[in-house]
């Protein structure tokens, strides 16, 4: 257990994504300022359920900018889940929010082959479907993490991936969901080539009876 400056926020933060973040609102600018002072982590608990419970802490990597008002874009690294055990708003003197916090066990963090196989091969399906969208190069993927947040789950989805502390767990979920999908934009891509071919001029064999 540890106490750990808090920034909620309408998002699920998974373990070794990079967030890139526009601090703006003075409390926040104050915390982060304070990390960097103490090259300390905070905490970004995933509010999407509207609930304080799980997060993930993150680590200042680069601040890019930094405007004449305080503003700044920072990049940081997101690291290891947590559960929030206790939630302070303000915490103590500050101006921000902070708790103590309960690492998630990590699991095993290393899923079957077959099952990421099958995972890689699904989501370049859907990637496949997807030309005009920038998406990642499918032979860098590892995790289920590493592209949680473009295989078209729901925020409360991803925040129920942020849960599951096994990675074999994390692939079927994943899977599942494709599963579900894929089918889906089959069957709207052939659902839009019927309508282009409305109003058309159509040679049609007569029917026979």
């Amino acid at each position: 257990m540890k106490e750990i400056a808090l920034f909620p926020l309408n998002i699920v933060a998974f373990p070794g994504e990079a967030v890139n973040l526009h601090v703006f609102e003075p409390r926040y600018k104050a915390l982060i300022n304070d990390c960097l002072e103490a090259k300390d982590t905070f905490g970004i608990p995933s509010y999407v359920l509207n609930k304080i419970e799980l997060g993930t802490e993150v680590e200042i990597v680069e601040v890019t900018k930094k405007y004449d008002d305080g503003r700044m874009d920072i990049k940081t690294q997101a690291k290891q889940a947590f559960h929030v055990l206790d939630f302070w708003n303000p915490w103590g003197e500050k101006e921000y929010a902070g708790g103590k916090i309960d690492y998630l066990l990590s699991g095993d963090d290393v899923g079957d082959p077959s099952l990421l196989y099958q995972f890689k091969e699904m989501s370049a399906r859907l990637f496949g479907w997807l030309d005009e969208v920038e998406v990642p190069d499918i032979s860098t993927i590892n995790s289920v993490f590493d592209i949680g947040h473009k295989i078209g789950l729901k925020p409360e989805e991803e925040y129920k991936l942020l849960t599951m502390s096994d990675e074999n767990e994390r692939l079927q979920f994943a899977i599942a969901h494709l599963e579900h999908l894929l089918p889906a934009l089959e069957r709207a891509q052939n659902a839009q080539e019927r309508i282009k071919q409305n109003g058309h001029f159509k040679h049609l064999d007569p029917l026979k009876f």
